[in-house]
């Protein structure tokens, strides 16, 4: 696999930086993914609770870590601001930005949650709080919610039963929503037509999800049982290297690995190259971007647009929030500024 830090073709680690070109991110989905896991549960809910996975109805896991009921509207707005100063540090730079947040599985599964677990009508409502803020701030998003939920209504479902991951066909979904929004951006993507890429045949995996796999003893993941997940075979005429600039960068979480087929189905849909950096566990979207405008991958080939993605439930954290991101990520939002303005030159 061809690797913007590293031109060794193996399995990146799953805590080091990645960022991979989509020549062969198919063959990587196709091996499982890379220790799974969205954003991991904050050490403050770890240390607090017995348990960090709330077990509901049918087998459903959801994670335990986040508020059912409270939402810190203060924070959300606090954390529109950066991004909107994002947005406008980029367009400085020649790079467009497009925010991408993840919906909460629980907005979606609430009929599975325990018995006296509900949502309360701030957390129905954060979603649409986060979007109408970007909107109001003029920083292009896309709505994630709305593509899921018509996957939903179409009888399909939107996020595996024992893991916190999305299936495929919402990422599809999310990916043609954000592919529009790409050509609309930039109706004329540099690069050659005929570069996206191929999707390949679909293939059948039965494992445990990573919340069972993570957080249930042996008996209760028995109990619960596998999960079909569906992930795509990498297309035969697919090359096993590829140097070909992408005009279309991703930076977020493992919700946008290969292995769930986000990035190949954008790739597949704009026709052209898409490449992705992404880390599982708590480290955040906020050094997630970071890391990648620090780069030399950044320097050497500017994408036109940035497509960052971060996950609704941890949109009020900011880059200062001890107790949610790991300690390596922790910094104060004037920290992160100036970071980010030194990155882009200005």
């Amino acid at each position: 696999m061809k690797s913007v830090f590293s031109a060794t073709l193996r399995v990146p680690s799953a805590r080091r930086p990645r960022m991979l070109l989509l020549a062969a991110v198919c063959a990587l989905a196709a091996s499982g993914p890379l220790q799974a896991q969205a954003p991991a549960a904050p050490v403050a809910a770890a240390n607090q609770d017995s348990s960090i996975v709330l077990s509901g109805k049918d087998g459903w896991l959801f994670p335990a870590w986040g508020s059912l009921t409270d939402v810190d509207s203060a924070a959300v707005a606090r954390n529109t601001a950066l991004i909107a100063e994002a947005q406008r540090t980029l367009a400085a730079a020649g790079v467009k930005l497009q925010v991408l947040v993840l919906p909460d599985k629980a907005l979606f599964y609430e009929d599975k949650l325990p018995d006296g677990k509900r949502l309360g009508d701030a957390v129905r409502g954060r979603y649409a709080l986060e979007l109408e803020g970007l909107v109001n701030a003029h920083v292009p998003a896309v709505d994630a919610l709305q593509a899921m939920r018509q996957v939903k209504q179409g009888g399909q479902e939107v996020f595996y039963r024992s893991d916190q991951h999305w299936t495929q066909p919402a990422a599809d979904a999310v990916a043609a929503a954000v592919a529009a929004k790409v050509k609309a951006q930039v109706p004329n993507l540099a690069g050659q037509a005929g570069s996206g890429m191929p999707l390949g045949s679909e293939i059948k995996e039965r494992r445990f999800g990573d919340l069972a796999e993570l957080f249930l003893t042996d008996e209760q993941r028995r109990a619960i049982g596998r999960d079909t997940f569906t992930v795509r075979r990498q297309a035969e005429q697919q090359s096993l290297l590829d140097d070909a600039p992408a005009p279309v960068h991703v930076t977020g979480h493992s919700m946008v690995q290969p292995y769930f087929g986000f990035p190949q189905k954008l790739s597949n849909l704009i026709d052209r190259p898409v490449s992705v950096n992404w880390k599982p566990g708590n480290v955040g979207h906020w050094v997630m971007l970071l890391e990648y405008l620090e780069s030399p991958a950044f320097k050497q080939n500017k994408p036109q647009v940035l497509v960052w993605q971060m996950f609704e439930p941890s949109y009020p954290q900011g880059p200062d929030a001890r107790g949610q991101w790991d300690n390596a990520s922790i910094m104060t939002p004037e920290q992160w500024k100036a970071r980010l303005h030194k990155a882009l030159g200005q």
